[in-house]
């Protein structure tokens, strides 16, 4: 309900330091440089994840044809 009252008085004009802040430079290049490094850290994170996976397969895989007698 707050976002939808009027943040001046009933004559006075309201001062919008409240609302939608100016979009400058500096506001937005954080934001992306901060969205950018948490899209890969979080890709880093996939791939180690998949790279784990991967050896322990290669692990198991590798046991497995030790113990086959050609």
């Amino acid at each position: 309900m707050t976002m939808l009252t009027h943040p001046g008085s009933r004559y006075k004009p309201a001062s919008y330091l409240s609302g939608r802040p100016e979009i400058s430079g500096a506001i937005t290049g954080g934001g992306h440089i901060a969205m950018l490094r948490r899209f890969c850290l979080s890709a880093l994170v996939v791939l180690l994840i998949g790279g784990g996976v991967a050896g322990i397969i290669a692990l198991k895989t590798m046991i497995a044809l030790s113990r086959i007698s050609y």
